[in-house]
């Protein structure tokens, strides 16, 4: 009875540790995706940055312009992320500036210490004049 036990605990373990989070991961992928719309700036899976300009007939395949004038057809699962568009990054710099100074506030300033020039005794010289 108690080996049974541990293994059920075992599996619940695995599932908490492993498969739990790949499935959840697996999921917000598949939304993000799914999302990607007209307008919107992407990078490719294979590397290769690009704006949306349209959707195929059926809802896999997307036509995105990699270069002005340059559009290119590739497949929606191709997608490996959506790039955040400038008011986005603006809002979270911002943040994390405000982030900064909060941190900086509570933080005694730290002074820097010039670093000591070293002297050769038999030669007079210190050791940034020796090659």
């Amino acid at each position: 009875m108690s080996s049974l036990i541990i293994i059920v605990a075992m599996f619940a373990l695995l599932w908490l540790l492993l498969i739990r989070p790949q499935r959840q991961a697996q999921a917000k992928r598949e939304r993000m995706v799914s999302e990607v719309d007209v307008g919107d700036e992407i990078l490719s899976s294979g590397g290769l940055y690009g704006t949306v300009r349209g959707v195929g007939d059926d809802a896999d395949e997307l036509f995105v312009e990699i270069a002005p004038g340059l559009e290119v057809r590739m497949d929606r699962r191709a997608v490996g992320a959506v790039v955040e568009t400038a008011d986005d990054e603006d809002e979270v710099v911002d943040a994390a500036e405000a982030a900064a100074e909060d941190d900086a506030a509570d933080e005694p300033l730290a002074l820097e210490e010039p670093e000591p020039e070293l002297e050769s005794e038999a030669h007079g010289t210190t050791g940034r004049e020796r090659g």
